[in-house]
């Protein structure tokens, strides 16, 4: 054999290898985003997710597809997912709990570890309809005359060690910060990721299924930090997280806010998250894009 054959063997063979062992296949994450909602600026599912799809595709080894303006009808957008996201309304009017089957098949994809993450008033769902199911899926959930949703200015001074908080500063901004969460017994399997301690004025309104209750109004009273990001790892080794901010727009132009959602997002798909957390940049412009038509 000459020499020349040998370099064509060589480079078949190496080819050959290189086929074997070609990269593993992108992780596929799918992003779900509610109807119209609220005033302008305010839940808009669609833009959200549409900004939040666009910058996981920046990160090498992902690939994110949104739906936008409810449940898809095509139930092929799942085929292959490695974590669903949903942002939407919540509560009976919940897009996974309207229907029961709904339920039941996101409840097969986490049977295979499919990961599952929510945002702002999407981790509120009935206590009889969803509420176990997101309590197993996710680590907890909002669970009405048990947590609360005041708008105030959360103060994150300490930013625990997880993958999730990677590069995220310590930061401070207003939203609609649910809390007071029906989380795992003994916060098994659950981490928080933002926590903050309630001002007296989230108190301010009466008793009611989203507004207070004796044990939440106790645990404010003594001060207690209350967690309104957390990752949850299922013992069936599958992952979860709840994000209870978003309810206004332009908080994603806030770089530790938009970062420490983009990691979980990762997280939870099992998707590398850079070193460093994930790097965006998004202008007031961009924020623009994609609003849903609303009266003012």
């Amino acid at each position: 054999m000459n020499t020349l054959q040998k370099i064509v063997m060589a480079i078949a063979a190496g080819g050959m290898l290189l086929a074997l062992s070609s990269p593993a296949a992108d992780r596929k994450i799918v992003l779900l985003a509610g109807t119209p909602s609220h005033g302008p600026g305010e839940h808009e599912h669609n833009a959200g997710c549409l900004l939040l799809g666009r910058l996981l595709n920046q990160v090498g080894g992902v690939k994110a597809v949104v739906h936008t303006n409810g449940w898809p009808k095509d139930m092929t957008i799942f085929d292959g997912a490695d974590a669903v996201f949903i942002y939407c309304d919540g509560g009976g009017g919940h897009m996974a709990v309207r229907d029961r089957q709904r339920l039941t098949f996101l409840g097969e994809l986490m049977k295979r570890g499919v990961g599952f993450g929510c945002c702002h008033y999407a981790v509120e769902v009935p206590k009889d309809n969803g509420g176990p199911e997101f309590l197993n899926w996710m680590g907890g959930y909002f669970e009405t005359h048990w947590s609360v949703n005041p708008h105030w200015d959360a103060d994150f001074k300490v930013i625990p060690k997880h993958p999730i908080t990677d590069g995220v500063r310590p930061f401070k901004i207003r939203d609609e910060w649910y809390f007071h969460m029906r989380f795992q017994e003994g916060m098994k399997g659950v981490t928080p990721i933002l926590s903050a301690v309630p001002p007296p004025s989230t108190m301010s309104r009466p008793d009611g299924p989203h507004s207070g209750n004796p044990a939440v109004r106790e645990a404010v009273a003594k001060g207690e930090p209350q967690h309104v990001m957390w990752a949850y790892e299922r013992p069936d080794g599958g992952r979860g997280f709840g994000f209870t901010g978003g309810h206004f727009h332009n908080n994603w132009g806030h770089d530790d806010f938009r970062k420490v959602v983009l990691n979980a997002i990762l997280w939870i798909a099992k998707a590398p998250i850079p070193a460093g957390g994930v790097q965006s940049v998004v202008t007031p412009e961009d924020l623009k894009q994609n609003l849903d038509p609303k009266r003012r």
